[in-house]
């Protein structure tokens, strides 16, 4: 059953929010309730998980939003459910729920997609040019790791029995959908233990010592694609953060890289030695 919670409530903006506000508070939302992220009950996190999808359907797409505000969940012929992607499912590399398309008070877009990447754009039909009612398409859903979501990856899977081989774009988003003609792949992507994306940016923390931090130096920092040297300026802070151009995720639409930040961390050593004490005393005297 559809979710009657406010859908601005439910991504945390208000009625009033743009439509670059709504995608990031949708990312945010996603990310943190993900069903394979989220510490916490994962039967609440998949619920959850749901309405946040279901929002997001609706308060992306300009028409829908205007039919929400003005008529609520029921609108004028009521509104479509959103599809569950962890519902119903048999024995293999991901599960599925079938969707049936129809006549609804939108048109025959079929939502599903939270980043805008258009079947169009992976070789289905025009989200926007079909007319009347479309067959049953089976959807799936699939859990790829962090680094096949950055660089794409090929997939053989056994779809209704009959082995696929599939290709999943390099810089795809989380809960992206894929239109493979006879069938939809919904992507959910695992944590990196080491990268956080935002976009297509790429965020991660390095420590370094005192000395460095004070001196300046090099050090090796790693990036999706390889390890690579960075300068710290002399006095460099802690929470500094640096801006690598281009060592981010390729745009899935368009030329180019997001770029990756790298923060700074400064190590303050617990215990000196008698000499090194010395030393401290000495700045601390000079007032540094």
């Amino acid at each position: 059953m559809a979710t009657q919670t406010d859908y601005y409530d439910i991504l945390g903006v208000s009625k009033g929010a743009s439509a670059d506000e709504i995608k990031k508070a949708y990312r945010k939302q996603a990310l943190e309730w993900h069903p394979d992220r989220h510490q916490g009950d994962k039967e609440a996190a998949e619920k959850r998980f749901k309405e946040i999808n279901e929002a997001y359907q609706v308060l992306s797409d300009s028409g829908k939003r205007t039919s929400y505000d003005q008529f609520g969940h029921g609108g004028p012929q009521g509104f479509p459910g959103g599809g569950n992607p962890f519902a119903g499912g048999q024995s293999g590399p991901f599960t599925y729920t079938y969707t049936q398309g129809g006549e609804n008070p939108f048109g025959n877009m079929d939502f599903g997609d939270p980043f805008d990447i258009f079947e169009s754009f992976f070789g289905g039909a025009s989200p926007f040019g079909a007319q009347g009612r479309r067959p049953q398409v089976p959807r799936y859903s699939m859990t790829i790791s962090f680094m096949d979501a950055v660089h794409g990856v090929s997939k053989e899977v056994d779809v209704e029995g009959k082995a696929r081989k599939i290709k999943i774009p390099a810089g795809i988003y989380e809960g992206a959908r894929i239109n493979f003609g006879d069938f939809t792949l919904s992507v959910n992507i695992k944590p990196d233990k080491l990268f956080e994306r935002q976009d297509d940016d790429i965020y991660i923390s390095v420590t370094i010592p005192f000395s460095l931090a004070v001196l300046g130096g090099e050090i090796k920092v790693p990036t999706i694609d390889e390890e690579i040297k960075i300068r710290i300026r002399p006095g460099t802070q802690g929470g500094t953060m640096m801006r690598l151009r281009e060592k981010g995720v390729s745009h899935l639409q368009g030329r180019g890289s997001g770029d990756e930040y790298v923060k700074i961390n400064v190590m303050i050593p617990e215990k000196l030695s008698k000499n090194q004490k010395s030393i401290v005393e000495e700045m601390k005297e000079e007032g540094l």
